[in-house]
């Protein structure tokens, strides 16, 4: 599928199933895709300095490029 950075997709299986979206990253090696506020996935980072604070951090997760199509919104 010919898909890039940007493009407008509709999920077609899954927990996302129905959710439209842009897409923000691509991994090639892996065939998955970012897809913008899908997937969100909670992160804990750990302090790094002495006086700095640990905290938690939410990041859209991947799906593979199989469970996506292309939505086109234009008619």
């Amino acid at each position: 599928m010919k898909i890039k950075k940007g493009c407008e997709v509709k999920i077609i299986s899954g927990k996302y199933k129905g959710y439209q979206g842009k897409i923000i990253s691509i991994c090639k090696k892996t065939s998955r895709v970012t897809i913008e506020n899908c997937n969100i996935q909670t992160k804990h980072v750990k302090p790094k300095q002495n006086d700095e604070k640990g905290y938690i951090k939410q990041i859209e997760g991947m799906i593979h490029q199989s469970n996506i199509k292309i939505h086109n919104t234009k008619k």
